[in-house]
């Protein structure tokens, strides 16, 4: 069964909402330059709140690994969400700490072999290789080459999903997870509760189509 988590929650309502229609994850992001950037004391309220087993993710861009996991820590995050430039070695060692989902855009001629140097990651999140961008684009990923990540590795599928195509994206991909921030929401930020439904019963039905 494809999992879903809920990208870029920035208050309590949301992550509720999220929790009740059946997210498996939120993603709370530190990176300063997002309209979804919450602070930790933000932060903090939202993970208070979150029902048992639905898992908390910081999203962090180039932080140094021992940031990560002080912060991590302190708000009893699940794991953290590497978006960024970081080198395995920066995976490896958040990962001693956490459980560790490292961020890639693939580009023209990459190959699912190279993920191999992420190997101590939980997770690989692959994302639209936007110009200049660290994600929430809207723009929609490479399907085709996540695809054949998944037969190796597992693999959460992001980058422009939304209820019009997620289905599609889950038949074609098989992914481990879907992930979605701007796909759901009305602004950005702020989640959309018809969004929202939509997005997980298209999410169901697939799961249903392929014998979840």
């Amino acid at each position: 069964m494809v999992r879903v988590k809920i990208c870029g929650v920035t208050n309590a309502e949301d992550a509720l909402l999220a929790c009740e229609l059946g997210a498996d994850a939120i993603g709370l992001n530190f990176f300063p330059e997002s309209p979804r950037c919450v602070t930790p004391f933000l932060a903090q309220k939202i993970v208070h709140k979150l029902p048992a087993f639905v898992a908390a993710v910081g999203v962090f861009v180039n932080w140094k690994p021992a940031a990560v996991v002080a912060l991590a820590k302190a708000l009893q995050l699940v794991g953290a969400q590497l978006h960024g430039d970081e080198t395995p070695d920066d995976v490896s060692e958040v990962a001693e700490k956490l459980q560790v989902i490292k961020a890639l855009r693939p580009v023209r001629g990459s190959k699912p072999a190279d993920l191999n140097r992420y190997r101590n990651a939980a997770a690989i999140l692959l994302d639209a290789a936007g110009a200049g961008k660290y994600g929430g684009s809207g723009e929609t990923a490479d399907w085709d080459y996540a695809r054949e990540a998944a037969k190796s590795h597992r693999v959460i599928l992001a980058g422009g999903l939304t209820s019009a195509n997620v289905g599609e994206a889950i038949r074609k991909v098989k992914p481990y997870s879907v992930d979605v921030a701007s796909g759901v929401e009305s602004k950005p930020g702020k989640k959309d509760v018809g969004k929202l439904r939509e997005f997980f019963a298209e999410v169901a039905r697939a799961n249903r189509d392929n014998g979840a």
